[in-house]
This record gives C-alpha cells, structure tokens and sequence, in this order.
C-alpha cells in the first residue's frame, strides 16, 4: 500500500497556486477617460426609484465604447450587502468624453436579496444607444418599468429632451425565473 503524506513544501506550492489563482479572478475595471485625459467632457447619471424598502427600478450603463463602467445596481448591490432586507440605493455618475458614444443602457427591477429576485416580478430592458454628449452638460439614464410597457433612455438633464434612440418593449419584458 502507498500512502503519500503532504509536506511543507506541497502545502507551500498548493497554497501559492490558491493565491494566484484568487488573484487571476479579481478583475479591475478599465478606466472609461485615461488619467490626463483633457478633451471635452460630459456627466452620464444613473437613475433609479425606490418602490419599496427593499425593491427599487434601476436604470444604467453598463458599458460605454466597449468599456465596462461601474452603475447603481453594481454599487447598490455592494452596499447592501450583509443588511438583509434593506436597500441601501447608491447614486452613480461617471465622467464621459464629449465625443460619440455608444452606451449599454439596461432598466431592471432590483430587490436588497436574491431571494427575493426569485420569488418576485422583475422587469428588464436593455440595448445599445449611440449619442454625442455635449461637452459640460449632464446626462441621465431614464426609464420605466412595467406589465404592459418598458423602456430605458438617455436624457439631457436640464432640459429633459431623449438623446438617441429610445428602447422600447411593447408587451411584457418580465423575467423568467431562471433569467433572473
């Protein structure tokens, strides 16, 4: 009979290769503006409505010229984290280039636990707008949410007027449990 006992050594090797690899799975985002980026700029503003205490209707960007950024679901979701029940809703803005953009937009019904998510109604509708913000202006991601109709869209802020398309789905836009 063979009986293979672990060393120091082993340990040391299967303990390097755990660090590596939980390092290898911790992503950094890539900076949508590089550090001494001085052209013209924009705000792009992430929105949302609070139903309940632990619900919400989301609306915003996901990625912006092929580049992931950071939104109100992603930071809410951190926030919350370990309160249960209670929804800590962040607010989220992000400098952009005044320059043409195109944006992954995304209005989705967001509850403080998974759970909850898969036992309730989530509405969600998502696509790609091309727009070229104004330089000094600020913009905001806009939707609605609902049985019948949803939709999500940019607007200039002061003036409310819709920037791009926007996306509309007529009918339902509710969720499958396993989409959730």
């Amino acid at each position: 009979m063979n009986v293979r006992i672990a060393t120091a050594g082993g340990f040391r090797t299967c303990a390097a290769l755990s660090i590596a690899l939980a390092l290898t799975a911790c992503a950094t985002r890539t900076p949508l503006l590089p550090e001494n980026y001085a052209g013209p700029t924009a705000i792009l503003k992430d929105s949302a409505e609070m139903l309940t205490m632990s619900k919400a209707d989301m609306y915003y960007a996901t990625n912006i010229n092929a580049v992931d950024v950071n939104n109100v679901r992603s930071a809410t979701q951190g926030a919350s984290q370990g309160r249960g029940a209670l929804m800590l809703l962040q607010k989220v803005e992000r400098r952009i280039p005044a320059t043409p953009l195109k944006v992954q937009v995304v209005a989705r019904t967001a509850y403080a636990m998974p759970i909850m998510a898969m036992t309730g109604t989530v509405y969600q509708v998502k696509g790609e707008i091309d727009f070229t913000p104004e330089p000094d202006k600020n913009y905001v991601v806009r939707g609605k949410l609902g049985p019948t109709y949803s939709a999500v869209w940019i607007e200039e802020e002061a003036s409310s007027t819709l920037v791009g398309k926007k996306i509309e789905v007529n009918g339902s836009a509710e969720l499958g449990f396993f989409d959730k």
